[in-house]
C-alpha cells in the first residue's frame, strides 16, 4: 500500500543549503548575553532542581478540585473502550495499537475482519508494552512496527517493533515474531537511537542509525545508511551511502512490492530539499530531479509534487500540483509528464493513496475536504487521467480516503477507508470499493452499501464500520467559517467552535489555536476533550463592558489557518519562511483582531495556545501583540531564536528560519525570537510555558529560558511546568496526555473567564 503525504516546501531561491566546515568568528552573528545558559544542561542536577521547584509552584496553582474534574473528564475520553480502534491490514489481519486505562502503555494486538466488525471483536493480543516495561525495568513507549514480507502464501511473521526509553524520538528496534509473541532470540536488536529500519529480506536489514559510533548530522541524525546482516553489529555493517554532515538525515529502504523491488537512498539536505537515488548493478543512480521536486514510486509509476514552479522543456508545472511519469522511462531520460492535479487559489492536494487500480486524491478547498478518485487506464480529454469526484465530504469537515490494502486480490485491492471528523462530528470510519461503474461496485466485508458515487467510468459503494462515540452535546453548538484581512491585504479562513446562542457581547472566554510552519495544515477534528475542557464549561456570569445582565456562558474555540501551514499548498507555507516569518504572526493578529471586532471576545477573554513551531507563534503573540491576549499557553515552544540550532534537533530546521550564525540572517530572525524581545515596562499576559525533559526534537532548555527571564524581569503570572517523560508530546500515555491538556485548558480558562 502506497500513502503519501504532500511534502513540505523548498528554500526561498536566494538561499542555500548551508556550507560545510566550520565559518570564521567574524563571519558569524554575536550571540546575545545569556544569563540563563546554565538551564541547557537537560538533567544536571541543580536545573533538575530548579524544574521541580517551578513544577511544584505550578501544581499548587492549578491542581485545585475544578483542575481534578477537568482532568478526570479528559482522562474518560482518552480511556474511552468506545473509540475507534483504528486498524492496518497486513495478509489477513487487522492490526491495531490500543491504549487504556488498564493498559495505559499499550497494548499491541490484531483481529480478522469479521470480528471487527462485530461490536466487541476478539482480539489476539501480541505485545503488552505494560507487561514489557514492567518486566525490563524500561518505561518503554510503542513507536509502530515494521514487517517482513512474507514468501508467498505465508503470513506476516517477522517485524522490528520500534521502542521508545522514554517517549523521545531515539528509539529501539528489536525482532519480533507474532506467531510465538516473543522477541527473536538472538535476533535483530538495534540500540537507542535516532534512525529508520527497512527489511531488505529476511536476514538483512537497511539501517540508518546514529548508534555503535555511526555518524550523526549536525542535526542530530544519521548520516550514513548501511546494511546490516544477521548476527553483525552496526560497526561491521556495510556502509552503504552517505552524506555531507551539514546535511539534515540520510535514509535508506527497500520497497518489496513483487515484481517492483527497488532499493533507495534519500539525502535529505533539509526540510524541504533532498536527492533521492537507486540502486541499480550496485550503484547509485540519482534521480534527476530539483531538489524542490518531491517523488514517490509505485508499481510502474514515479509521481512528482514540485514545492516551486518546475520548467520542464519549456512546460511549466505550478507549485503543489501532481504529475506522473512512467517509472523506466523517466530513467531512461524521457520527459513526458502527466498531469494529475493542477491546484488553484482555493483548492490544495494533501496527500495521496494508490488502490490495486485507482489513486485516491485528499484535497482541502477553502479547508474543507474533497477527494477525486483517478483511474490510470481512462485517459480524460487533456491527457491526464479520469477523475471523480468521491461523494463522502460535507462542508467543513476533514475527511481522508486511504487504500486498504492495495495487494488483495480481486476486487479487494480496491478497498478504501474513508476517515471522517468534524469539531462537532465525531469521527467515523468507513470502508468502500471502487470500480468500473458498470460494474456498480459491491461493499466489501459483508457490510451493506450506505452510500456511493458514479461519474466518469468510476463507481464508489462505501458503507460505515465505526462510529466514535459522543462525549459532549454537540447539537449545541455550531461550526463557522470565517476570514480575517491580514496586514498586506491577505484573506486569513478561521474556524469558529461556540454555542448556537453565543451573545456577540465581547465577553466569551475564547481559546484561539493555530501552528503556521512546515506546510502543516490545521483541518477539522473532532475533540471530546476540547468538548469538555472547555466549550461546555460555564462562567460564574460574566457581566457585559455595556452594563448588560450578567450571564453564564460557555467556551469558545477558534482554529485559524495561518500561513507558514499547508492549508493552500506550497505557496501558503512559503509566503512565511525564514525573511517572511511575519506573515505568519500578522496573520494570527488578525484573527484575534476580528474576533474582537466581531464582537466574539475581548482582549481579556481571549487567550492563544500553541505547541512546538505552534510555541513559537504564540511567543510572538506574547512579546509582539500583548495588547491582544489576556492569556498565553505556550507549549514544547522555540523560544531562543539565536542558539535553536545548537539545542537538540533545531540544525534541521534552518529551511524553515533562517541561520542565526549568519549576520544577515540573524538580523530578521530577532525580529522573531521571543527570547530577545521581552522589554521592561509592558502588560503581559498571564504565561504558561510548558515542556518535557525527554523531548529530544525541540528540547525543554528554550521554555526553561524564557520562563526564567520573565520571572527574572518582575513579570508577574508566569508559570512553568515540565513532565520528566513523555517526548516531544509532552505525554507518552493518557494519563500523561490527560494532566498535559488539564492543566493548559485549566490555566487558560482560569485566566479567561473570571470577574476580573
Amino acid at each position: 500500500m502506497t500513502t503519501t503525504e504532500a511534502d513540505p516546501t523548498p528554500l526561498p531561491e536566494n538561499d542555500a543549503a548551508p556550507a560545510s566546515g566550520p565559518r570564521h568568528a567574524a563571519d558569524v552573528a554575536p550571540e546575545p548575553t545569556d544569563e540563563n545558559v546554565w538551564l541547557e544542561d537537560i538533567h544536571g542536577e541543580e536545573q533538575l532542581a530548579w524544574v521541580r521547584e517551578q513544577n511544584a509552584r505550578t501544581e499548587e496553582l492549578l491542581e485545585d478540585a475544578e483542575y481534578e474534574a477537568v482532568e478526570a473528564g479528559i482522562l474518560e475520553v482518552l480511556d474511552s473502550t468506545d473509540r475507534i480502534a483504528m486498524v492496518s491490514k497486513r495478509g489477513d489481519f487487522y492490526y491495531n495499537f490500543w491504549k487504556d486505562q488498564e493498559h495505559p502503555k499499550g497494548l499491541w494486538r490484531r483481529t480478522t475482519w469479521e470480528s471487527y466488525l462485530t461490536e466487541e471483536p476478539e482480539w489476539d493480543v501480541l505485545l503488552d508494552i505494560d507487561a514489557l516495561a514492567a518486566a525490563e525495568g524500561v518505561e518503554w513507549v510503542f513507536h509502530g512496527v515494521g514487517f517482513l514480507r512474507p514468501a508467498d502464501g505465508s503470513e506476516y511473521r517477522l517485524a522490528m517493533v520500534s521502542l521508545s526509553p522514554d517517549g523521545g524520538d531515539a528509539d529501539r528496534h528489536r525482532e519480533f515474531d507474532v506467531e510465538s509473541r516473543t522477541f527473536v532470540e538472538g535476533g535483530f536488536d538495534l540500540p537507542t537511537a535516532k534512525g529508520n529500519v527497512s527489511w531488505l529480506d529476511a536476514d538483512t536489514l537497511l539501517v540508518s542509525s546514529t548508534a555503535e559510533g555511526l555518524p550523526a548530522t549536525t542535526s542530530s541524525y544519521a548520516r550514513t545508511g548501511v546494511k546490516l546482516r544477521r548476527g553483525q553489529s552496526l560497526a561491521d555493517a556495510e556502509r552503504l551511502f552517505e552524506i555531507p554532515e551539514d546535511h539534515m538525515l540520510a535514509m535508506v529502504a527497500h520497497d518489496s512490492t513483487p515484481g517492483y523491488e527497488r532499493t533507495f537512498a534519500v539525502d535529505y539536505i533539509d526540510f524541504y530539499n533532498r536527492s533521492t537515488s537507486l540502486l541499480r548493478d550496485d550503484s547509485w543512480v540519482v534521480i534527476d530531479v530539483p531538489t524542490d521536486v518531491n517523488i514517490s514510486a509505485h508499481r510502474d509509476w514515479l509521481l512528482f509534487r514540485p514545492q516551486k514552479d518546475w520548467d520542464v522543456a519549456g512546460v511549466l508545472y505550478p507549485a503543489g500540483s501532481l504529475l506522473a511519469a512512467d517509472f523506466e522511462s523517466y530513467l531512461a531520460g524521457t520527459r513526458s509528464l502527466l498531469v494529475l492535479f493542477t491546484p488553484d487559489a482555493h483548492t490544495s492536494l494533501q496527500s495521496w493513496s494508490w488502490t490495486k487500480d485507482y489513486l485516491l486524491l485528499n484535497l482541502l478547498r477553502d479547508v474543507s475536504s474533497e477527494i477525486r478518485v483517478l483511474d490510470p487506464s481512462r485517459p480524460d480529454s487533456e491527457g491526464g487521467w479520469t477523475s471523480t469526484v468521491l461523494d463522502a465530504c460535507p462542508p467543513l469537515h476533514d475527511v481522508n480516503a486511504y487504500a486498504v490494502d492495495d495487494e488483495d486480490a480481486g476486487p479487494e485491492g480496491n478497498d478504501f477507508w474513508l476517515v471522517a471528523t468534524g469539531f462537532t462530528t465525531p469521527t467515523t470510519l468507513t470502508r468502500g470499493t471502487l470500480g468500473a461503474a458498470s460494474s456498480g461496485g459491491a461493499s466489501s466485508g459483508g457490510a451493506s452499501a450506505g452510500g456511493g458515487s458514479e461519474a466518469s467510468g468510476v463507481a464508489s459503494q462505501h458503507a460505515e464500520v465505526k462510529r466514535s462515540p459522543s462525549f459532549f452535546n454537540e447539537a449545541d453548538y455550531e461550526v463557522q467559517q470565517h476570514f480575517a484581512v491580514s496586514d498586506d491585504g491577505t484573506k486569513v479562513p478561521y474556524f469558529q467552535v461556540a454555542s448556537k446562542d453565543l451573545v456577540l457581547d465581547g465577553q466569551n472566554p475564547t481559546q484561539l489555536s493555530g501552528y503556521g510552519g512546515f506546510e502543516v495544515s490545521r483541518t477539522p477534528a473532532y475533540s471530546g476533550t476540547m468538548g469538555r475542557a472547555w466549550l461546555e464549561r460555564r462562567t460564574l456570569g460574566a457581566s457585559s463592558d455595556d452594563g448588560a445582565a450578567a450571564h453564564s456562558r460557555g467556551g469558545v474555540y477558534v482554529v485559524a489557518n495561518i500561513r507558514g501551514g499547508g492549508e493552500y499548498g506550497p505557496s501558503w507555507h512559503r509566503a512565511a519562511l525564514q525573511e517572511n516569518r511575519h506573515r505568519a504572526y500578522e496573520d494570527f493578529a488578525a484573527v484575534a483582531k476580528d474576533l474582537i471586532s466581531r464582537g466574539v471576545t475581548s482582549r481579556r477573554r481571549l487567550g492563544c495556545v500553541g505547541g512546538s513551531n505552534g510555541g513559537l507563534l504564540v511567543g510572538n503573540m506574547l512579546t509582539q501583540y500583548p495588547e491582544l491576549f489576556g492569556a498565553v499557553s505556550c507549549g514544547v515552544p522555540l523560544l531562543d531564536m539565536r542558539r535553536y540550532t545548537k539545542l537538540s534537533a533545531g540544525y534541521s530546521w534552518i529551511a524553515e528560519y533562517g541561520d542565526p550564525d549568519v549576520p544577515a540572517q540573524w538580523d530578521f530572525i530577532r525580529t522573531f525570537s521571543p527570547y530577545h524581545l521581552l522589554h521592561d515596562g509592558v502588560e503581559y499576559p498571564e504565561t504558561f510555558i510548558w515542556t518535557a525533559t525527554s523531548d529530544d526534537r525541540v528540547g525543554p532548555v528554550q521554555a526553561r529560558k524564557m520562563a526564567a527571564r520573565m520571572q527574572a524581569m518582575g513579570i508577574p503570572n508566569v508559570w512553568f511546568h515540565e513532565a520528566l517523560e513523555g517526548g516531544h508530546a509532552g505525554a507518552s500515555d493518557n494519563r500523561q496526555a490527560a494532566a498535559l491538556q488539564a492543566r493548559s485548558n485549566h490555566f487558560l480558562w482560569r485566566s479567561l473567564a473570571g470577574s476580573n
